[in-house]
């Protein structure tokens, strides 16, 4: 199945129009004060290819924090810097049907976090980081990554998340107890929080989406920008964990290895170099953007993107 770029865009449009419809199932986030100032009504998506083609619509260039989409990037540079032995020897790779915030799992399951994609997961990950500066280190990965120079902060979100994260704040201390967490839980967690309030766009996401599936190469380079076997690694955590405890039925239905954050963001990954962003800050009880998860669903279903799909566009 061949498309032409207008056909492609029209599918964009139809899929944005059906995110739309279902923004009223969902609600901002409000347990960090400043994310509860998004305009519930933007929506937008970008789709990228290898062949640097590119199609956007709606909100896909306004900016918004990263949250849990910061787990991806923090784990290549874990894998990166201090390698696969290391980071999975304080780190699981299983699902969880438990919340992304949980504390019981530590407790009654494992001494471990059951995979990277989880806050405990994550805040051991930005532990094994071994860079001088690891948020420097994590926010020039972005950059790159991305494909954006200008990437950056978002203070007020920082400061926000680090006031009021008393949740992350007791799992930090309850792996530090543990012997799993290395180096002080306030330092860790101020990365940790930093890593959580960078800022980017649809589009950014959609380019680095188009990276991951390009097996780590910048095609317009020809760079090897992240090595693929640690792409691989990130990219099955992604379809395996990385829609929160929806990531089944999200598998499912859409099978695309994603990753979600509660500012609204998705980032997805379809074959032969393709690269999806959405933003929708709406959520439903599971932390997933409502609009961002039903253009997906258009988009996999419309191009024949799941992963299991023998269509290809």
């Amino acid at each position: 199945m061949v498309m032409d770029k207008e056909e492609i865009q029209a599918i964009l449009e139809k899929a944005l129009a059906e995110g739309r419809n279902v923004l009223y199932e969902g609600r901002v986030a409000s347990y960090i004060p400043e994310l509860a100032k998004a305009n519930s009504g933007n929506l937008g998506v970008c789709l990228m290819r290898k062949d640097g083609s590119v199609y956007c619509a709606g909100d896909y260039d306004i900016p918004f924090t990263m949250q849990s989409i910061s787990k991806t990037f923090s784990l290549i540079l874990a894998l990166q810097t201090a390698g696969y032995d290391k980071v999975f020897s304080k780190i699981g790779m299983e699902p969880t049907g438990d919340r992304f915030d949980s504390i019981l799992q530590l407790e009654l399951k494992d001494w471990r976090p059951f995979n990277p994609m989880i806050n405990a997961g994550a805040i051991v990950t930005a532990s094994c980081i071994e860079t001088p500066d690891p948020y420097q280190s994590f926010l020039e990965l972005v950059r790159t990554l991305c494909g954006n120079p200008r990437i950056g902060l978002n203070e007020s979100v920082y400061r926000s998340e680090k006031k009021t994260g008393t949740r992350n704040r007791s799992i930090a201390y309850l792996l530090k107890s543990d012997n799993v967490l290395d180096g002080e839980p306030e330092e860790v967690l101020d990365v940790y929080f930093r890593m959580c309030s960078v800022m980017v766009t649809a589009r950014d996401l959609a380019h680095y989406g188009m990276i991951l599936s390009n097996h780590g190469v910048d095609p317009q380079t020809g760079k090897q920008l992240v090595d693929s076997t640690i792409v691989r690694i990130v990219t099955t955590l992604m379809m395996l964990c990385g829609m929160y405890d929806e990531s089944g039925e999200y598998a499912v239905k859409i099978g695309l290895p994603s990753k979600s954050g509660v500012g609204g963001g998705i980032c997805a990954i379809a074959r032969h170099g393709i690269g999806i962003g959405t933003f929708g800050p709406m959520l439903n009880k599971k932390g997933n953007s409502v609009g961002g998860e039903r253009i997906l669903r258009v988009l996999s279903e419309s191009l024949g993107l799941h992963v299991f799909d023998t269509k290809e566009f």
